[in-house]
């Protein structure tokens, strides 16, 4: 099942592509949680949930499992840092990446208009 049923953001068929369109529009670096905070993969300046604002994001489900799920996570700092997070939905997730988020003040989630 995709979120984006009626199709009218075609770029939501997978995770895949999706991640795909939003480094088209310029969110490239790869974000991770660690201890020290949000930070990118090269790990050059880790950012606090107060330092990060979630500009949208979206829920992926498995095809033919329902235990593969994913969320994508759009993100941009308060420096200009601008990039994704993915993380598992549902019982996989990984803990550390929910409680991050959980503290971030500033999430939006963008609705597809027809």
């Amino acid at each position: 099942m995709i979120v984006n049923e009626n199709n009218t953001m075609p770029y939501m068929k997978s995770l895949v592509s999706c991640l795909k369109h939003m480094v088209n529009k310029g969110y490239t670096e790869d974000f991770k949680v660690t201890p020290m905070g949000l930070t990118t993969t090269k790990e050059i300046a880790y950012y606090q949930p107060e330092q990060v604002r979630v500009v949208n994001f979206f829920r992926f489900e498995g095809e033919s499992d329902p235990d593969d799920n994913a969320i994508l996570y759009v993100m941009e700092t308060h420096d200009g840092t601008k990039g994704t997070l993915v993380d598992a939905y549902g019982i996989y997730n990984d803990p550390a990446v929910t409680q991050f988020i959980q503290q971030v003040q500033e999430i939006e989630k963008k609705i597809a208009k027809n």
